[in-house]
């Protein structure tokens, strides 16, 4: 992982207001606006902004590394703003041209989130689109300035062809259906309009378009980029659980012992465990991305072999994260039994992350059968 890039160091620098919100945070059911805030003034949204938009078009480790600092201060913080970072980015590549300098290039703080699955409906009339939909977990849609939503076009009924608007924040409403036991900070609810005129200048067709501008980031197949930063989040959970399970195993002596929780057997093995996990998802992650990484700044196209290495590592990774926080939730103790102990929400929040299509355990199954000389049974492999 990245470990001097100024990103990184920015992100670090922002972990003790993330820690501060994060109850509060959870609390509401939403993101923070003040972190939000902080997090987009130091540009942290805008790790995969290209370069001809004045981004810093970050490699993918440091795109991973960044996001990692954050959730190590709060998962659902981390869910936020690799969301965010992944809809920014992305929608940057594929706007307009005089959208795309109007929107990111001019406003390189610009804070935009969006849901990557055809649930809207647009019409189409003379200059655009008028669109109607909901979409559920638009994490972050609160504090988002921008919501990037994908539609099926519609003539009378719905046809095959698919395209995407970028909404402003006036544009659409938030209903509050969010109410996971994990990530609840993230504020993952509804998004939802009706009647919306969007004009031909803010939308995309990322299914039937190739990107505009975006170089090496741009050539990346888009599956691997959604699935990599959310190994993000979860190697940030894991590497916080270990810090709260230490500071509990070596001050707090467990009800009719004499001695630490540090010297039981059980939680030395947990904590050893989870070391061993995290250090095995974060190499394994670094070793697959980078080499996907190698073949497009050389100008290459990734195989499916390499791609489907790169989904095995990310699936393999979160899941491997939930069942070392597992470990330790469980060596822990009664002390679990305070839903505000930080080790309780990480325990929360791991498991919702390994719930995402883009993680879950069945691209351990199709990567198997790529890896086999077979084809991949999922149509977003």
């Amino acid at each position: 992982m990245a470990t001097t890039h100024p990103l990184l160091t920015r992100a670090r620098a922002l972990q003790p207001l993330v820690r501060e919100r994060a109850a509060a945070a959870e609390r509401a059911a939403g993101p923070d606006a003040e972190v939000v805030r902080a997090m987009a003034a130091a540009g942290l949204f805008a790790t995969g902004v290209p370069g001809e938009l004045g981004g810093p078009a970050c490699d993918p480790l440091t795109s991973i590394a960044v996001i990692d600092a954050v959730a190590q201060a709060d998962g659902a913080t981390g869910w936020v703003l690799m969301i965010g970072t992944e809809t920014t980015g992305i929608g940057a590549m594929h706007l307009p041209g005089d959208t795309a300098r109007t929107v990111v290039g001019d406003h390189p703080d610009v804070v935009i989130c969006g849901a990557l699955n055809p649930q809207g409906r647009a019409q189409a009339v003379p200059g655009g689109f008028v669109v109607d939909g909901r979409w559920p977990f638009a994490s972050g849609a609160q504090r988002a300035d921008w919501f990037w939503a994908q539609c099926v076009v519609v003539d009378g009924e719905p046809t095959r062809e698919v395209l995407e608007v970028l909404l402003p924040r006036q544009a659409y409403d938030i209903e509050l259906t969010w109410n996971a036991p994990g990530l609840r900070g993230s504020g993952s609810h509804d998004v939802v309009t009706a009647g919306t005129f969007v004009p031909d200048s803010h939308v995309t067709r990322t299914r039937a378009a190739r990107p505009g501008r975006g170089g090496a980031l741009a050539a990346l197949p888009v599956t691997s980029r959604l699935a990599y930063n959310k190994v993000g989040v979860a190697t940030g959970i894991t590497r916080a659980a270990i810090d709260h399970f230490v500071e509990l195993a070596t001050s707090r002596v467990p009800r009719f012992s004499r001695a630490p929780l540090a010297e039981r057997p059980r939680a030395q093995r947990a904590l050893a465990e989870a070391e061993a996990a995290l250090g095995g998802a974060r190499g394994f992650v670094a070793d697959a991305v980078g080499a996907v990484w190698d073949t497009v700044v050389a100008g290459g196209r990734p195989d499916t072999r390499q791609q489907a290495l790169v989904r095995l590592a990310c699936s393999h990774a979160v899941e491997a994260c939930a069942r070392a926080v597992t470990g330790l939730y469980e060596s822990a103790g009664t002390a679990m039994s305070d839903a505000d102990h930080p080790l309780a929400r990480c325990f929360r929040d791991i498991h919702v992350v390994g719930q995402h299509l883009m993680v879950s355990p069945h691209a351990i199954d199709d990567a198997g059968r790529v890896l086999l000389g077979l084809e991949p049974l999922s149509p977003v492999f």
